[in-house]
C-alpha cells in the first residue's frame, strides 16, 4: 500500500484555489516580516559541520570532507565568539560524530537560532574549482540537483535508512509552498548567501554563485539558513586550500566577514564594500574594524598548474600587501628582476574568468589592470598559457 504523504497546510490551498494561496502568502509574509522586525538582533548562531563519524563525505588525496568541514566550522565559531561574546554559538557537532540530517535542523530549531550555517566541501572532477552557496529551493540545473543528492545521501547511513524523510515534500509544488511560508527567511538566506560569495570572491575564490536546491538539512529549519560548498576537495589545488589550517582559517575569515556584514544589515546598519556605516549611536571600533588578515601559506600562493591572475600594480619598491592602496583585496606579490609586481584573483585554467575579474578591478579604480599567467607558480607568457589552455 502506498504511504500517504503529509503535506504542509498551505500546500492544500495551492491545490484548491490559486487566489487563496496568494492571500494566505501575503498574510504569512506580513506576519513573518513583523516577527523578523521585532527579533532581528542575532543572538544565537548554529554552525553545522557537514558529515561526520561513519559518514566521511567526499575525499581528496589526503583529506576527508568531514574533517575539513569541522575545522572550518570551529574556526568560524571562534571568530564570531571573539568579536561578539554575547552571541551564543552552537555546533551541531564539535567532534567526529555522526549526526542525522533532521537532527541538525532540530538543533537549530530547539535553540531558536537566528542563523543556520552549514559548511561542506564539494565533490567533482579533479579540475573543478570555486565556491558556491546554496539556499533551499528548486534546482535549475542537473549539476545543482546532483550536489543536493550527494549531500542528501547521508540518510542511507541513518538507523532508519531515511524513513523519517518520506513526509518531506521536495516536489516543486511542495518547495514553493514552503518558500511561501518562510518567505522572509528565504530572502534573508539569499542575502546572506550573496554576502558569503562576495567575500569569497574578495580573496580570489572563483565565484560559482548563489544557488538553490532541495537539501534535506535545510528543509525543516525555521530561520535564515545556507549551505556552503567551500571548495572541491578532489582538486589538488583546492585541497591545498581547505586541507591546511591556514587555508581553513582563510575561508573561515571570509565567512566571518560575511556574517559581520549580514549582522550589521539585519540590525539596522548599512554595508558598504565589506565595511559598515552605523545607522545608530553604536560606534564601537570592533564593529567597523576589518577582521585581522590571515597570512596565506606559501603552498597556497604557489598554485600548481596553469593559473590566470590580474596584475594591478608594478613598483620599483616593495609595497605591503596589506596596504590600503589595494582596497582590501587579497594580493599576490612576485618579483621580476628589480620590479615588484602585484596581482589579485586566482583562476585555474580559466582565462575568461580572469578577464571578467579584470573588468571589475578596472571599475574599482585599478585602470591599468591586465591578465597574467602562471604555470606551477612561475610567470609565463599569455601566448604560452593560451596554448596550454587549448590542450586542457
Amino acid at each position: 500500500m502506498q504511504e500517504k504523504r503529509t503535506k504542509l497546510p498551505i500546500f492544500n490551498g495551492l491545490q484548491k484555489n490559486a487566489l487563496s494561496v496568494f492571500l494566505l502568502a501575503a498574510l504569512v509574509l506580513f506576519s513573518s516580516a513583523a516577527t523578523w522586525a521585532q527579533s532581528s538582533k542575532i543572538k544565537t548562531v548554529v554552525i553545522d559541520a557537514g558529515h561526520g563519524g561513519h559518514d566521511p563525505g567526499c575525499h581528496g588525496a589526503q583529506n576527508n570532507e568531514k574533517e575539513v568541514c569541522l575545522s572550518m566550522a570551529l574556526k568560524l565559531g571562534a571568530l564570531i565568539k571573539e568579536r561578539y561574546p554575547d552571541i551564543k554559538i552552537i555546533y551541531t557537532r564539535s567532534t567526529d560524530v555522526f549526526v542525522e540530517l533532521a537532527e541538525r535542523a532540530n538543533i537549530a530549531n530547539r535553540n531558536n537560532a537566528d542563523l543556520f550555517i552549514c559548511i561542506h566541501a564539494n565533490a567533482g572532477s579533479t579540475t573543478a574549482y570555486g565556491s558556491e552557496t546554496y539556499v533551499l529551493g528548486l534546482h535549475r540545473t542537473d549539476a545543482q540537483q546532483k550536489v543536493a543528492e550527494r549531500e542528501n545521501a547521508s540518510i542511507a547511513l541513518e538507523d532508519d535508512k531515511g524513513a523519517k524523510y518520506r513526509s518531506y515534500d521536495l516536489t516543486p509544488d511542495g518547495i514553493i509552498a514552503l518558500q511561501f511560508q518562510l518567505a522572509v527567511f528565504h530572502r534573508q538566506s539569499i542575502m546572506f548567501a550573496e554576502m558569503i560569495q562576495k567575500e569569497f570572491k574578495r580573496i580570489g575564490r572563483y565565484d560559482r554563485g548563489v544557488k538553490q536546491a532541495g537539501f534535506l538539512v535545510l528543509y525543516k529549519t525555521t530561520m535564515p539558513s545556507v549551505l556552503i560548498e567551500t571548495a572541491f576537495l578532489p582538486n589538488p589545488t583546492e585541497e591545498k586550500l581547505i586541507g591546511t589550517a591556514e587555508g581553513q582559517q582563510k575561508m573561515a575569515q571570509s565567512m566571518f566577514q560575511a556574517f559581520v556584514n549580514y549582522k550589521n544589515a539585519t540590525e539596522g546598519k548599512t554595508v558598504v564594500g565589506g565595511t559598515t556605516i552605523q545607522n545608530n549611536t553604536d560606534t564601537k571600533p570592533t564593529e567597523t574594524s576589518p577582521p585581522k588578515p590571515v597570512e596565506i601559506p606559501k603552498e597556497i600562493v604557489k598554485e600548481q598548474g596553469l593559473v590566470f591572475k590580474v596584475q594591478i600594480e608594478t613598483s620599483n619598491k616593495a609595497i605591503s600587501t596589506k596596504s590600503g592602496h589595494f582596497k582590501g583585496l587579497e594580493i599576490f606579490e612576485y618579483q621580476d628582476n628589480t620590479l615588484f609586481k602585484y596581482c589579485a584573483g586566482s583562476f585555474p585554467n580559466d582565462l575568461q574568468g580572469a578577464k571578467n575579474y579584470k573588468n571589475e578591478l578596472i571599475q574599482l579604480g585599478f585602470t591599468n589592470a591586465f591578465v597574467v599567467a602562471f604555470l606551477d607558480g612561475e610567470r609565463i607568457s599569455i601566448e604560452k598559457a593560451l596554448k596550454l589552455a587549448e590542450k586542457n
